[in-house]
């Protein structure tokens, strides 16, 4: 691997006696992983089927380590039972100590490794908004919160400065997981080598001194700041930290960690928590629910139908007539733009609802028409295909390990497939 020369230069002078051992570690292949989404089962129940071998991560009660190289395209992970994440990257949800109830921000979450990790840990319980500013990003963590079945998340995009003109001093936890030089990137994406320079390291250091002083106005007092990244450099580490320290006398550090590819079994990582002392708290307003008679007495009625125990809160319908569920106590969010708000409920026409293939993700095992295939079907599931079922009529969950993959409609013996195309797989 061609290493930049002064990249090289700076571990030598800061790592001493310890290079050689790092140097050597850039000769392995990239270390993966993934993490049990425990909103979905136990790190225990998933090792009992897990289709491949499984190590555990020490730091991570709920990551393994794996060599498998197509988790990526396996049944289970279409079900959301798992997230594929670098095992030193699952330290950051460890370290940030999520709690249920809490009013959490990822300031920076895509793709969403770190903000389903708190999912998992909040229970389903409390408030999470994820923000990322890239909108091809964005797509992609609500589509990973989608898979993963979260019910509480809001996904928006708006700068960090702009969130912090809206919520003042609001959140319990806020995790920025900032934008940087990505040198703990550079076995897995060696894309990000020609684009390190010690200028790229100064800009990234400038960018997160920026979104540190959005995050500190967005705490209450009391709550935690974490920040992290996946780069060594101390511009944007060690040094960042003392900087934020120097300009925001009322936040103490709690806690530093960094972790080098020579001394853990994963490609490297750095966080540090800090702890707002001093300052006050505030409520936004509360998210502006719209309601539709006529749309929310349709989705009562499939939800009386579909569901063993239909699933609480409270709906709001959209000018355009999709309907989400409101997680309780979520706040307003105008001026962001918002990709996902709860859970996407479906579609009313006017006449009648449809449900969504989020609504499924999150809410499918309780279903009381339920398609559970065996893994080779679901693979034809996956595909596209229909499926025979000894079902009755109407719409159902399919299942793999009862783990919901998506929607399908019974007509006559054969459940036709309602998987949306766009996460199909192709081959």
């Amino acid at each position: 691997m061609d290493l930049p020369r002064p990249f090289l230069e700076r571990m030598k002078e800061r790592l001493g006696s310890r290079f050689p051992a790092f140097l050597s570690s850039y000769g392995q292949p990239p270390r993966k992983g993934l993490r049990v989404n425990t909103l979905k089962l136990s790190a225990e129940e998933f090792r009992a089927i897990s289709p491949f071998p499984l190590l555990p991560v020490l730091w991570a009660a709920d990551g393994f380590s794996i060599t498998e190289e197509k988790a990526g395209g396996d049944v289970y992970h279409f079900a959301g039972m798992y997230y594929l994440q670098e095992p030193s990257a699952m330290s950051v949800g460890e370290i940030a100590g999520s709690y249920p109830h809490e009013r959490v921000l990822d300031l920076c979450a895509a793709p969403g490794g770190k903000t389903t990790h708190i999912a998992a840990k909040m229970a389903g319980r409390g408030i999470l908004i994820a923000n990322e500013t890239d909108d091809a990003r964005a797509k992609i963590l609500s589509r990973n919160v989608e898979r993963m079945g979260i019910a509480n998340c809001a996904v928006c995009s708006a700068p960090p400065e702009r969130l912090a003109e809206r919520f003042g001093e609001y959140f319990d936890l806020i995790l920025a997981d900032a934008p940087c030089s990505g040198e703990g990137m550079f076995k897995k994406e060696p894309n990000a080598i020609p684009e390190w320079s010690e200028e790229n390291v100064a800009r990234c250091a400038v960018r997160q001194r920026g979104i540190l002083d959005s995050a500190a106005k967005m705490l209450a007092a009391g709550g935690r700041l974490v920040y992290s990244t996946c780069t060594f450099a101390e511009e944007e580490d060690e040094w960042q930290v003392e900087d934020f320290l120097n300009r925001h006398p009322e936040f103490v550090l709690e806690r530093q960690e960094k972790l080098y590819p020579h001394e853990c079994a994963g490609e490297g990582h750095f966080c540090a928590v800090f702890r707002r002392t001093e300052g006050g708290e505030r409520r936004p307003g509360p998210f502006p629910v719209r309601r539709v008679a006529a749309a929310e007495r349709a989705f009562r009625a499939f939800s009386a139908d579909f569901f063993t125990a239909p699933p609480e809160g409270e709906p709001t319908t959209l000018p355009d007539g999709r309907m989400y569920l409101v997680p309780r106590g979520m706040p307003s969010l105008g001026g962001t733009r918002l990709l996902r708000l709860g859970v996407e409920l479906g579609e009313w026409d006017g006449k009648l609802f449809k449900p969504a293939h989020a609504l499924c993700m999150a809410f499918g095992s309780d279903a009381r028409r339920k398609l559970v295939l065996s893994r080779a079907e679901a693979e034809r599931y996956l595909h596209g295909e229909a499926l025979p079922a000894d079902l009755p009529a109407g719409w159902c969950a399919v299942c793999v390990a009862n783990f919901p993959l998506g929607l399908g409609k019974c007509v006559n013996g054969v459940v036709k497939n309602h998987l949306p195309k766009g996460l199909r797989k192709i081959v």
